[in-house]
């Protein structure tokens, strides 16, 4: 990332909005230690482009974050930079140093599969899509070493013979030490060998140090023994130092040989380690800006663009309040339309002026090194090249310079700096204060004035009240306030806008118990038409914004009373509807439930006149032709209080891209950025979260039901036939019912049944038997005036054994 160059004012700038500590808390985030060291010292773009940019980064690793499970993991990413260049050089890296590196590969090979997604994440898919991970070199530096940085065995073969013969050297003087301390028991201290400069040592009694023979390496403090080693294993000793030697020697052409692959990709790797470090860093700028509450904020192309940051709170007292238990952060609100050049900020002291400055100035730096703003809604501002701040008290006895001059020299450097870019915010505490009132009011307003000419915006805050006239001789200044509480004495920290501050010196000495007369006099001395007047207008605007704020919140209040009596109205409404609808519903039921039963009484009624076997005539009519239609006229009844299907209107509202509408699931608005083909899923933007949601788990923001994607023009098969074809084509599990075993009545309801939801011809498997089930059936069925014909099913089907009814 390329950064502007920091001159002597910009450095003071920094300073006195505290950015290096605010730049430390980011660098917390950070997960490895090159990350720390980038954020620890954050640079600014000098390029809107290159901000808007990494605002775009830290919301793609932010919503990938969440995404995985844990969060995005560095693990295993070290900081690699020192070994590549000592590689590079011709150097010899160590194992430890060797095996981080082949570390860092593999998670710069893992974070690349989860970051690539063009469509979801192309800044960051851009970002790692030049990245190349060397799993050769991976692959040969895990081959060559072991855990620890110990090169293994199988990475040469003269070292896997050489460490052989260590082994068998070493096993061998073991056991020739362990021979020794039993034949030369009695003459030793200790049998237990030790060892001294390196080499195996029995502690023998001083006066039988030449009975065992040997080199003697050190004796104990009080020369009662000697630490001997046994002339049998010198000659070994010596043997195992030469192959210590010389296993030192091919594991330093080891390291050396891949010390020589790495340094011949050191160029890769030194992007490489650059892209971790980017993703470090973003992913710190996502975790801070989310443990801050913030969103990210919107760049506009103009620099005359308006400043529109909602509730902002300041970052460090932020988290002053959250880790170090300091007192709630009360959020100040600038709006700054695209005309205004000058804000001039009175009212007392500690009320929060300062702060206001401090707040805007770290926004403007935060949103250009794509960090996300502690506000609420979408924070929008233009994208300030510069940020020049004289804040704070500049007295130097060393270089004999008041406060006056402090402030002076400072400023002088602003307006060196301001031609470089127009694109400036300024701001200036305390202008024109330290010298003579008149001369620092005069001195101030120039100075506002020619800001106004030559900076995107300038906030001042100052006491002098001829500076809150400018706003009604030049429509480019605005006033504002920091309000303060009389009857307590203590300020609100509050930004008033469009009001300036009035002093207060006259009430609080009033309340402090000042002798009235002092008072009375101190207030004869205010010239009319000055200072005097001036307060008591800006008084007579404080009471009449005190009563539009009265106003405003008693309409609020009733305009949320009327929501809740709005909401209980159409609860209640609700509630009679569904009481309703149960009464009705249970009255179809019972009227159902009363033509079953008649049809019930109908067919036994059928049964016992067949039973009888004659021909019983009711009123000139058969008996059974009689039951017959009054079971037809029952089902007709039963078709007619069914329940019709229920109708929803949606009202034909269809979301379109671009829209606003309300997420179910989450509550909260989104805006749609894309529609699947079949209309049934929706991709959407709820904040920094992309989603794919489906189309019933939608509304319009005024609670408009979307309305279904149009089905897919379907044609229908049907596979009945006409009555002149052969047969039926296909029988399915779904069109056969199976009724052996049944009596003819069980069977009777059981084949209506299917026949309710019958759309084509339906089986029935009787079986031969008797054939009292299938004559049943088929006189039952050929007084249905619903049936088209009955017919006994082919011989693959059943044949006599199985009917296929024909449904109308």
């Amino acid at each position: 990332m390329s950064a502007a160059p920091v001159s002597e004012i910009h450095q003071d700038t920094l300073e006195l909005l505290e950015w290096p500590r605010l730049a430390e808390h980011l660098a917390g985030f950070a997960a490895t230690a090159a990350g720390r060291r980038h954020c620890a010292g954050l640079g600014l773009p000098d390029h809107p482009a290159e901000s808007r940019r990494l605002l775009l980064e830290t919301t793609e690793l932010l919503a990938l974050d969440g995404l995985c499970e844990g969060g995005l993991s560095l693990q295993g990413a070290g900081d690699i930079a020192a070994t590549v260049a000592l590689c590079a050089k011709g150097g010899c890296a160590g194992g430890e140093e060797l095996l981080a590196l082949a570390a860092t590969l593999a998670t710069a090979r893992r974070l690349r599969r989860q970051i690539e997604d063009p469509e979801l994440r192309p800044v960051t898919t851009a970002l790692v899509a030049e990245l190349r991970t060397l799993p050769e070199l991976e692959q040969r530096l895990h081959f060559c070493l072991e855990e620890g940085g110990r090169v293994a065995d199988r990475a040469s073969g003269p070292l896997e013979a050489v460490r052989r013969q260590l082994l068998a050297l070493r096993g061998e003087r073991r056991d020739r030490l362990q021979e020794l301390v039993r034949r030369y028991g009695s003459l030793l201290q200790d049998t237990v060998v030790s060892e001294r400069s390196g080499r195996p040592v029995l502690a023998v009694k001083a006066g039988a140090a030449a009975q065992v023979g040997g080199l003697v390496h050190d004796s104990s403090a009080s020369g009662s023994t000697v630490y001997v080693e046994p002339q049998a294993v010198i000659p070994l000793g010596n043997r195992i130092r030469d192959a210590e030697g010389q296993e030192r020697e091919l594991e330093r052409q080891v390291r050396s040989e891949l010390s020589a692959l790495v340094g011949e990709q050191a160029e890769p790797l030194g992007h490489l380690q650059q892209v971790l470090v980017r993703i470090d860093a973003g992913l710190a700028r996502a975790r801070y800006g989310q443990w801050l509450g913030a969103v990210r904020p919107e760049l506009a192309d103009s620099a005359d663009a308006p400043f529109e940051l909602i509730d902002l709170r300041h970052p460090l007292l932020l988290w002053q309040e959250r880790r170090e238990g300091g007192r709630p952060v009360v959020p100040v609100t600038i709006r700054v339309g695209p005309e205004l050049r000058v804000v001039a900020i009175t009212g007392p002291n500690t009320g929060g002026k300062t702060v206001t400055l401090k707040s805007l100035g770290l926004a403007a730096l935060m949103a250009r090194a794509g960090l996300f703003l502690p506000c609420a809604g979408t924070p929008r501002l233009p994208w300030c090249g510069q940020v020049l701040a004289d804040i704070g008290d500049e007295q130097s006895l060393q270089q004999n310079l008041s406060t006056f001059s402090g402030h002076i020299r400072r400023i002088a450097r602003i307006l060196g700096a301001l031609p470089q870019d127009p694109a400036s915010l300024v701001l200036l505490d305390e202008v024109g204060a330290g010298t003579d009132p008149t001369e620092g009011s005069a001195l101030a307003a120039a100075l506002l004035r020619h800001l106004a000419d030559r900076a995107r915006l300038t906030v001042a805050t100052t006491h002098f009240g001829e500076l809150k006239a400018l706003k009604y001789a030049d429509p480019r200044f605005e006033n504002a306030s920091v309000a303060f509480d009389v009857e307590t004495l203590s300020p609100t920290y509050r930004l008033q806008w469009g009001i300036p501050g009035r002093s207060n010196a006259l009430a609080i000495a009033s309340r402090l118990g000042l002798d009235p007369a002092v008072l009375a006099a101190a207030a004869a001395q205010l010239e009319p038409g000055g200072e005097g007047d001036v307060n008591r207008v800006i008084e007579g605007l404080e009471q009449e914004r005190q009563r539009q704020q009265e106003a405003a919140e008693a309409a609020a209040a009733l305009l949320a009373r009327t929501e809740l009596l709005h909401e209980e109205l159409l609860q209640r409404w609700s509630q009679q509807k569904e009481q309703s609808a149960e009464l009705q519903e249970q009255r179809r039921q019972r009227l159902e439930l009363s033509i079953r039963e008649g049809q019930g009484e109908v067919r036994r009624l059928i049964r016992r006149l067949r039973s009888v076997g004659q021909e019983v005539r009711v009123g000139g009519r058969v008996a059974g032709e009689t039951a017959r239609q009054a079971g037809q006229r029952l089902r007709h009844l039963e078709q007619q209080h069914r329940p019709l299907p229920e109708r929803r209107d949606h009202g034909g509202w269809r979301p379109k891209a671009g829209d606003r509408i309300r997420l179910l699931a989450l509550g909260k608005a989104a805006e749609v950025l894309a529609i699947s083909d079949d209309g049934s899923e929706l991709t959407v933007r709820c904040g920094v979260l992309r989603l794919t949601v489906e189309l019933a788990g939608i509304e319009g923001l005024h609670g408009e039901k979307p309305a279904p994607p149009e089905p897919p023009p379907q044609v229908r098969i049907r596979s009945r036939r006409s009555p002149g074809s052969r047969g039926p084509e296909v029988r399915t599990e779904g069109n056969t019912v199976d009724v052996r075993g049944l009596r003819v009545h069980e069977a009777e309801a059981a084949v209506e049944e299917r026949l309710r939801g019958a759309n084509g011809p339906v089986w029935v498997i009787h079986g031969i038997g008797t054939g009292k089930l299938k004559r049943g059936l088929r006189d039952w069925l050929s007084g249905l005036a619903w049936v088209e014909r009955v017919s006994d099913a082919e011989q693959g089907d059943g044949g006599p054994g199985c009917s296929v009814i024909w449904v109308k």
